[in-house]
């Protein structure tokens, strides 16, 4: 697994690569804590180079999106694959985050 992370407009952006597990979702919620303790609270994840997202990977997942929520932030998933894609809907993930095509459609719904 790997991550990269860029700033927009004090938005930030991880881009994942490979299986989000336990080692992915943690890689993820501490670039997330570095960024967020800056006063980042817009999130875009870009999921395109992951096609597996497990329970305890979207534990890690529903923790950034409660930190987000209490704080009026918001997250946006881009590049979904069907599968986790669905995964996200059935647990009703879209009521509280948003999804878009791809990272710049992302960036124009905040």
């Amino acid at each position: 697994f790997s991550l990269t992370s860029e700033l927009k407009e004090n938005r930030l952006v991880i881009a994942t690569s490979g299986y989000v597990n336990n080692v992915g979702g943690e890689a993820i919620a501490v670039e997330f804590n570095r960024h967020f303790e800056k006063g980042v609270k817009e999130v875009v994840i870009n999921l395109a180079g992951s096609r597996v997202v497990n329970s305890i990977g979207m534990s890690f997942l529903l923790e950034i999106l409660e930190k987000l929520q209490e704080a009026d932030g918001k997250l946006v998933f881009t590049n979904l694959d069907p599968a986790v894609d669905k995964m996200l809907t059935i647990m009703g993930i879209f009521n509280m985050a948003g999804k878009a095509a791809d990272v710049d459609e992302a960036l124009k719904s905040f």
